[in-house]
Order: structure tokens, then sequence, then C-alpha cells
């Protein structure tokens, strides 16, 4: 018993040591990164384990537009849909409720986080040796560095447009990494800053990345396309009216942080050099292999050579469990969240390729629209794009009329469409059968119809409109549009710049429809104070015996705020740093 007492003594006297020791140490004086710089950049792991998973952890940083804004897309906040449930977070935009201390995207403090990562990663990765035993694999470990930090930097320059598109100019801290006794207040660049610094990271890095013909173990790496891609994008927001010299704010200082101060019309040629230089690595192409639907195709097969960049994700039945209508819930959890609205529906052609209405709301008898049966010989891309009343899903029709298996219930409470939509771009294709089956769900970050879209919108700013016609053909055949005794896939012939113009921008808003485009097109375009002050509707469906009837119904009107063309710096930011300069009414 004695012993046993004097050894818990001793056990005792090293516990209070050890506990002494540790109390005593040195301060931090770095914050602390997932592991030590140390551990994941080992001379001795010749593997390089342990920094490929950190390099694919920093893929994280790459956004997912699935259900991204608090279980919704966010086009349920751009006039395309509203969400099913009531008082989401996505309605925040929409409403007037964000300010500097409730931004349902607080993307700014996490972007640089994710920006000091890679350049940790890129400041070390040279130390990896990964396998160099002979003249082959030394050559071999050299590639797959150059990529890898290749892939670091194309993450950390993306990160700066997200932020870019969101704030206008930020602070560019270049490769610095940051330590406690560093001077941390640093100003924002200005929005001319940044732009020359994302198009000069892109030119740096392209070439350094891996070409197009990525091997099926490498797919969902950033290829050298997605530089480029990248690039094409940026220049096309710089170029366009809200950046381009149309800015809201009045001080010239703020002015020159959200955007150009004045306009320069050649701006829109440098995106059209950028969009040409994607063209000729003739690699990229609008997907037309696929079934059912060329256009459908593109989204759920991972591999494919118009996909320039995805989010990557396992195979899984996600999407449907949240997105399908609900009358499937016997089949999985389909919960129907986003309702797409009329609004969106209206925009698409017919086969034909003429709208259905006019400028005036008016049918247009020449479109062959019919109201009675108002989804028969429209656009293919409607089906892929919404559920709508009649879709054929899992064995039997999708009922979205009041009373119908996808619309049951008469609360303003249920969750369930309150259009008479529900989303459909994404999911799988199920139109026989009786359960789901996992999918390849990819958010595409970049794909090639953005591109030829980008290209488009360039030339007919430029004044080359009947340039801008073949590029929209282009996308209008893929999609199934019948070309016309003209081969002008319903557009007609002596076409204004004016009227291209929104041609072009409707056909943005179809294809690239809940991708994450239209909340910032409306923005950059200067036209969000016009398309969010406007009323929302949908579609209500009755059924009379076998008749059924089509009532267009308002469901909503939406708010907007001059000042949300920027989103607000963080409150938390501002106060952390002094240097920082708010947005324009924040």
């Amino acid at each position: 018993m004695k012993r046993r007492i004097i050894l818990k003594a001793a056990l005792c006297s090293l516990l209070l040591a050890m506990l002494f020791t540790n109390s005593c140490k040195k301060v931090e004086t770095v914050p602390k990164d997932w592991f030590g710089s140390d551990l994941v950049f080992d001379t001795l792991d010749r593997l390089g384990t342990v920094a490929a998973f950190n390099l694919n952890d920093l893929y994280n940083y790459i956004p997912n537009g699935f259900n991204r804004i608090g279980g919704d897309f966010l086009d349920a906040a751009s006039g395309d849909a509203i969400p099913s449930r009531n008082n989401t977070l996505v309605e925040y935009y929409t409403n007037r409720r964000v300010s500097v201390v409730s931004n349902p995207d607080p993307y700014w403090g996490n972007s640089y986080a994710g920006i000091r990562r890679t350049n940790i990663f890129m400041q070390n990765i040279n130390k990896v040796p990964i396998v160099e035993t002979d003249a082959a694999t030394i050559a071999q470990a050299k590639l797959t560095r150059q990529y890898w930090r290749a892939e670091a930097r194309f993450i950390r320059v993306l990160m700066y447009f997200e932020l870019l598109k969101r704030y206008g100019g930020v602070p560019l801290i270049g490769d610095k990494i940051f330590t406690l006794d560093d001077n941390l207040q640093i100003p924002r660049n200005t929005f001319e800053q940044c732009v020359n610094y994302i198009v000069s990271e892109c030119n740096i890095v392209k070439d350094s990345l891996r070409k197009e013909a990525i091997a099926d173990g490498d797919w969902g790496r950033v290829p050298r396309g997605a530089a480029i891609a990248l690039k094409c994008r940026v220049l096309l927001y710089a170029a366009s009216p809200l950046f381009n010299g149309g800015g809201i704010e009045t001080d010239p200082v703020k002015r020159a942080l959200a955007g150009y101060p004045a306009y320069d019309a050649n701006r829109w040629n440098a995106v059209i050099a950028a969009a040409e230089e994607l063209r000729n690595l003739a690699y990229y192409k609008l997907n037309d292999a696929g079934t059912p639907n060329f256009f459908a195709s593109t989204f759920i097969t991972k591999k494919n050579a118009e996909i320039i960049l995805a989010k990557q994700s396992s195979n899984n039945t996600g999407l449907e469990n949240t997105q399908a209508p609900v009358g499937f819930a016997g089949v999985a959890a389909s919960q129907g969240f986003t309702s797409p609205t009329q609004n969106l529906v209206d925009a698409f052609p017919m086969l034909n390729g003429l709208q259905p209405f006019n400028a005036d709301g008016t049918i247009n008898t020449a479109s062959g629209y019919s109201a009675s049966n108002p989804y028969t010989n429209r656009d293919p891309r409607l089906d892929v794009t919404v559920f709508r009343n009649g879709y054929a899903w899992l064995g039997r029709t999708v009922e979205t009329y009041e009373g119908g298996r996808d619309k049951p219930n008469t609360s303003s409470t249920a969750v369930q469409t309150k259009t008479g939509y529900y989303l459909r771009k994404f999911l799988g294709n199920f139109p026989t059968g009786s359960t789901y089956s996992n999918q390849s769900h990819n958010f595409p970050i970049f794909r090639y119809a953005e591109t030829l879209l980008n290209y488009a919108e360039a030339l007919n700013e430029v004044g080359r409109v009947e340039d801008a016609v073949t590029q929209i053909g282009l996308i209008r055949k893929r999609a199934g549009i019948t070309a016309g005794s003209n081969n002008r896939y319903g557009i007609r012939a002596g076409i204004t710049q004016t009227e291209m113009r929104e041609v072009v921008r409707n056909e943005r808003r179809i294809e690239l429809a809940f991708e994450e485009h239209r909340f910032w097109d409306i923005r950059r375009w200067k036209t969000a104070a016009v398309e969010l002050a406007a009323p929302v509707f949908g579609m209500r469906i009755t059924l009379s015996g076998s008749t059924l009837t089509y009532q267009k119904v308002q469901v909503g009107t939406l708010q907007f705020d001059p000042k949300l063309y920027h989103m607000p710096i963080p409150y938390d930011e501002m106060i952390k740093n002094l240097a920082l300069i708010q947005n324009e009414g924040w």
C-alpha cells in the first residue's frame, strides 16, 4: 500500500511539472495553420503524400454553387427563382437585410485564410522530394511540383477574382506570409490594380498547368484552359457598365476602388482576345454527345470537353434529395427547395428560336406559342432546367397543378413549389424507374459555353454584331433550336447592336441558369435596380376533369438597394484593419 501511495505521489509530481513547463512555453508568434509546415513539407515524404493532401484541401476554397447560401442556390436571389422555404438566408439579398454584420455570403475572411495557405504551400512545396531516384523520376518530380505549385497559384488568383466581383478592389498581398509581428493595417488596392494583377497571374501560371487532355486520375485538377477562362471572365467584368466607368460612387477614391473611374471601349477588345486564346487551344467544345439531351449530359457526365473546371464531389443523390419535386418524397427525401419563376420560364424561346412574348408582354403570334399549351415546342433547355407540370420523372408525370402530388398543400407555410416549377438542372436522368441512383454532381466553375457567351457579348459591344450572331447560333444549335430557312436560329436579319445586346443577355440567362452567373450579371450590367425591383411570377395550374388551365400569378416582389451593387466589407474586418475604406452606402 505504501508503495502505491509513493507511486501516485510521483505521478502527480510529474504531471504538475509537465503542466508548469507547458505554461512557461514561449507564446506563439505566428498563427497556427492546419499542420505545421515541417510536417506538411517534409524532406522525408518521398511520395509527397502529406503535401498532396494539403493541396487537395486547398481545392476546398473553390466555391461550390450547389445549395451554397443556407441550403439555397444563389440564383434564388436573382429573380430567376425564389426559395420554397420561408425566411431563408438567400432572401436577405432581395429584402434589404444584408448589412456589414449580416451577410449570408461572408467571403472576405475565408478567402484571405485560403490565400495565406496557398502562399505557405507555394513557398514550401519544393522541399518535398516526390521520389527522386534517377534522371526520369527527378524530371517527373520536378513536373509534379510545377503542377502542384501552379494549381495552388491558380486557386489563389481565383479567390482574388471572387473577392473582386463582390467588393471591388481589395488588398493584394502577393506571396507574403504574415506573422503577428507584421503590420496588418493594409489598404485596399484599386480595382484597376486588382484586375491587372489577376490577368498577370493568369498569364504567368497558364503554361505551368496541365494541358487539356487530363488523365482520368487527375480529372478535376486545374488545367491550362482554366487560367485563360478566368482571365476572360475578369476582363468581361472589367469591361462591363458597372465597373467600366459606371460606378455609383461620388467620392473619387471610392470610385477608383470599386471600378475604373472612366469608360474605355477598348476593354471589350481584351475580352475578345482572351476568348480567342481559349478557342485556339482547339480542345474545348460544346458537348454534343449524350442522351437524352446533349445539354443535360454536360452536367452529369464527369469528364467532357465542355467542362473546363468543375468543383468535384463523389457520386451521390444529394441534389435529388434537396431539389426534386416533393411528391417523390416516398422515393427519397425530395424536398423541392427551389422554385424557379415564370420570369425565367418566359425567357426561354420557342423551338424556332423566337421569343414567345413581345416586349410589352403580349404573345408573339409568330413564335407559335399557345397559352393553353405553354410548354409545347419550347427550347429543349427549358425541360433540362426546370421541372414543369407534365414532365416525365420516375415513372410518372410531375403534377404541379393545385392539389397535384407535387403541389398538394394549400397552406402558405408548406414547403413545396411557390411558382409551379422545381429545379431540374444538374439532377440525374430518371424518366423511368422507381428510385434514384448515385449521380455525378460536379458544379461547373468554367465551361466553354460561358466563354462563347463572353465572346458574343464583347463582339457585339465593339460593333461586330454579325460575329456575335454566329456565336449565339453555335449555342442555340447545340441546344436543339432549329436553324430556320435563313440559318439564324431565330435571330432576325438586320438586327441592331441594341437588340443583339438583349439577345446575348437573355441567352446567358437561360444557358447559364443556376450556375451563379445571373446574380452577378445583372450587377455588372447595372440592371439590378430594374430587375430586382419588379414582381416575380409563377404559374397557377388548375385541373378540371381532364382540362388544365394556366394562369400567370404574382408570387412576390423583390427589393434592391443600389448599394448592393457591391457587397459590404464585414464590420469585424473594418475594425481589425483601420486602413480599409468601406464601399459606398455601407
